[in-house]
């Protein structure tokens, strides 16, 4: 019977001059909406979508808190986050296009990061992440680090 190998992380698709502003600004804060189970101790790999198209780099999951207003979220964390108070509110104008009728939205999922670190080489995933993110294994982990050149 095969073991099921153990999950280290999540990855999710964000645009790469986002990325920048954890990666290079130190923005500490990671805000989208919850998909995925997220717990403390765990990696973010992050992947630049649209252009790039590559893992950049990662950090450990600090904390993880979940909201279901946008301005708690603003006013809890400021200029920690790495979106702008108009482009988090905009992204929530955004979700409300594509939520099904009848369903209640997906709590907002709040991510703080710490040991933020870039790749010394961006990586190339061998296939589409989805916008909704996925797990990252141990196996694949360490893969990425490795191609990395970490």
């Amino acid at each position: 019977m095969k073991t099921e190998e153990k999950i280290v992380g999540v990855t999710f698709p964000v645009p790469k001059w986002f990325l920048d502003r954890i990666l290079e600004e130190g923005k500490t804060v990671f805000v989208k909406p919850s998909t995925l189970r997220v717990q403390p101790g765990m990696k973010v790999v992050f992947y630049a979508s649209r252009e790039g198209q590559a893992w950049l780099g990662e950090a450990e999951v600090e904390a993880v808190k979940q909201f279901t207003n946008v301005e708690e979220i603003i006013r809890k964390y400021g200029d920690e986050l790495f979106l702008t108070p108009e482009e988090l509110r905009q992204y929530e104008k955004e979700r409300e296009k594509w939520n099904s009728r009848g369903k209640r939205p997906r709590p907002w999922m709040v991510l703080r990061l710490k040991n933020i670190r870039k790749y010394p080489k961006s990586v190339k995933p061998p296939r589409f992440i989805a916008v909704s993110g996925r797990y990252v294994r141990e196996k694949e982990y360490r893969e990425i680090l490795r191609k990395a050149g970490v």
